[in-house]
């Protein structure tokens, strides 16, 4: 009788034997890029780009080590009862949280920048850009209302409060910017779906004002506690922690964000070369119809 243990070694040297594979290919092809980066592997990477998302990456790391190594958790003595109080721990989704938030804003303030410009000029630059920033910005603000629960849930003892106006409005700009996404994903002229897309996300960024000052103007609707950054409560390696994510992530969203646009364009182009190239078969089919008249030949 086999064991279950046995007959598992047939599916682990399988699988192993996949993995190593995929590894070797893909060394192969990294490999390629980097001795010879005009060679003929299909890439949205250049040699900027490249030397952009190394520098990110290596920032992500020495990100991490800062927010959840080297900083200290916010632990502080109540005046009365001597207990520790603070939100512990959990207060180092703060590196991660508020800059992301913060490159959410940058994200779809220049989707509605683009999309004013696709608007005045109709020319594919502004759209292809309008584009990548709205698809990244949303997974930013994704991203934000994730870790926004996460961080919620041992400091509010909640997941999510619907009567909190800050995370209404982020959830309401969140759809509001999917619907844009979704948008982009119907059969239209390219030119109508582009027009479009530009009302919508004109429309969507006036939500973006709300959500920022929600704080202020609903203060008694909210969970979330006024900027700390804003009134210099932060400081030493807190403070400088904190730059250091608002740096990682505006990395971050610009590898993402060159990336994406370059992808739109090759799209364009793709699209209107493979226009061009049907119209040349026609004209060549409609010539041969002609000589075909002309020698008297008919199909």
């Amino acid at each position: 009788m086999v064991g279950p243990g046995r007959a598992c070694w047939p599916c682990l040297l399988w699988w192993l034997q996949r993995w190593v594979r995929w590894l070797t290919a893909h060394w192969l092809r990294i490999k390629n890029i980097m001795t010879n980066p005009t060679s003929s592997v299909a890439t949205t990477g250049s040699p900027g780009s490249r030397a952009l998302g190394l520098a990110t990456l290596l920032g992500l790391v020495g990100l991490l080590v800062l927010a959840f190594v080297l900083t200290e958790p916010d632990v502080r003595i109540h005046p009365s009862t001597g207990q520790e109080i603070g939100q512990f721990d959990a207060v180092r989704l703060l590196y991660l949280h508020v800059p992301m938030a913060v490159i959410t804003y940058v994200a779809y303030s220049l989707a509605a920048f683009a999309s004013a410009g696709y608007l005045i000029k109709r020319t594919p630059w502004w759209d292809v850009t309008a584009h990548a920033a709205a698809e990244v910005g949303t997974v930013f603000c994704f991203l934000v209302l994730v870790t926004g629960s996460i961080w919620g849930r041992p400091v509010w003892n909640t997941w999510w409060e619907w009567g909190d106006v800050r995370l209404m409005t982020t959830l309401i700009l969140f759809l509001m910017f999917v619907g844009y996404l979704a948008l982009r994903r119907t059969a239209a002229d390219p030119r109508v779906q582009a027009r479009r897309a530009a009302v919508v996300a004109l429309v969507a960024i006036v939500d973006l004002p709300l959500v920022n000052r929600s704080v202020e103007w609903w203060e008694n609707r909210t969970l979330h506690q006024k900027s700390t950054l804003g009134e210099l409560k932060i400081e030493d390696l807190t403070l400088f922690t904190l730059m250091v994510g608002f740096l990682v992530f505006l990395m971050v969203f610009a590898w993402l964000l060159l990336h994406r646009f370059r992808v739109g364009w090759l799209t364009l182009a793709a699209g209107e070369h493979q226009v061009a190239a049907a119209i040349k078969e026609r004209r060549a089919e409609a010539d041969g119809s002609e000589v075909a008249s002309a020698v008297g030949e008919t199909s």
